[in-house]
């Protein structure tokens, strides 16, 4: 495909991203972001998942390895098949199916599936305030937005050129959304039951 092509691809994609909404609530210069971090722990998360590319629909089962607060290993099954990654720091590991790459978010979003907040660092951070909510534009120009509630992370947004590119809304309901509107695609997991455990054994962050 020529170079033309793919640039008339990309714009059309831009296009069809949704324009951001103004920054709804009441400014609040005196207040800053909580740190939205993970308190040290080791967790097994079942989930039903749902995934959604343009009029295709996928679901099945799977389950999270969390090792806060900085590892975690994601498993989707699906029938007899199944894919792996591994998310450690700032780096993303997938096993060679293409399916689980396709599915997961970039690292920041990845986190933020999580409840933690890990964006690179940027300068310019508005924040305002809307009942118990917090809202904050990070960047100049602004790269994210964020919504938290006391000191948990409801959504996060990526929002280069007052576009919506991709989002991760967390609900207290226990489900969570990761979505590229541009590219009609969707991922929703929706937690069965959560298990306290013990440390997990080192192989697992290699896929």
């Amino acid at each position: 495909m020529r170079a033309s092509a793919f640039l008339a691809i990309a714009l059309v994609l831009v296009a069809c991203a949704p324009s951001v909404q103004p920054l709804k609530g009441v400014p609040a210069p005196a207040l800053s972001l909580p740190p939205l971090q993970l308190a040290p722990s080791h967790r097994k998360i079942v989930f039903r998942w749902e995934y959604t590319d343009g009029e295709s629909l996928t679901r099945g089962d799977g389950a999270v390895r969390l090792a806060a607060p900085d590892s975690a290993r994601v498993d989707f099954f699906l029938g007899g098949l199944g894919g792996a990654a591994a998310l450690v720091g700032d780096t993303l590991r997938a096993n060679a199916g293409g399916m689980v790459k396709r599915f997961l978010p970039p690292v920041p979003l990845m986190w933020a599936v999580f409840g933690r907040l890990a964006i690179p660092a940027l300068p310019d951070t508005t924040v305002v305030t809307d009942g118990a909510l917090l809202r904050a534009d990070i960047g100049r120009p602004v790269e994210w937005r964020v919504t938290a509630k006391a000191d948990s992370l409801l959504s996060l947004a990526h929002i280069p050129g007052g576009k919506v590119a991709e989002v991760v809304i967390r609900s207290a309901n226990g489900e969570i959304v990761y979505e590229v509107p541009s590219a009609r695609r969707k991922l929703r997991l929706t937690i069965v039951r959560t298990e306290e455990g013990g440390a997990f054994d080192s192989s697992i962050w290699n896929p």
